[in-house]
């Protein structure tokens, strides 16, 4: 009787204590290692890297690891990728971090689009791309999509004299849609 209750015991303490063994440590730290401050980056980083100083030390690691994977790849670029980088480093220096924080869910939104949509998205930016500032203006104060600047080819009836007045509605109405950028 002893001794069942010893083989007992032994096994449905390995019971228990088996689950115990497979679990991972809940000391274990998943993410991105430590990136340098900006005292620690080379002259050549902090060159290219200029326009974030002042959020650098600030920056979540992940980011500062993403601006160094860029910074590593600048001198290989050409000088109007340079350019344009160094442009949009300062254009994104500049925003607050809601506005970044929008531009990151629209990028989220737009990347889980199917490519029917996505190619759709990027013909209307295509289209506000090729519009004068003027126009650019106004889209944005219409909240328009570009699509709808566009004057409809209206086909002129048979008879004008007989066409019915509508008044002064205009041609095309502005569209509520906005194209996420």
């Amino acid at each position: 009787m002893a001794t069942r209750r010893l083989i007992a015991g032994l096994t449905l303490s390995l019971a228990l204590a088996g689950p115990l063994q497979a679990q991972a440590p809940t000391t274990a730290i998943i993410g991105t290692p430590p990136q340098p401050g900006w005292s620690l980056l080379s002259t050549q980083q902090k060159i290219i890297l200029a326009p974030l100083v002042d959020e650098w030390d600030g920056m979540e690691n992940i980011r500062r690891k993403k601006w160094l994977g860029i910074a590593d790849r600048f001198p290989k670029m050409t000088a109007d990728e340079q350019s344009r980088v160094q442009q949009r480093m300062r254009e994104w220096a500049a925003l607050t971090p809601a506005q970044r924080a929008k531009i990151r869910d629209s990028y989220k939104e737009f990347n889980q689009l199917d490519e029917k949509k996505k190619v759709a998205v990027k013909k209307k930016w295509e289209a506000y791309s090729n519009l004068s500032e003027e126009e650019k203006i106004r889209v944005r104060q219409l909240r328009a999509s570009p699509s709808t600047l566009a004057q409809p080819e209206i086909s002129k009836p048979a008879d004008v004299s007989t066409a019915p007045v509508t008044g002064s509605a205009p041609l095309v109405t502005p569209s509520t849609e906005t194209a996420k950028h």
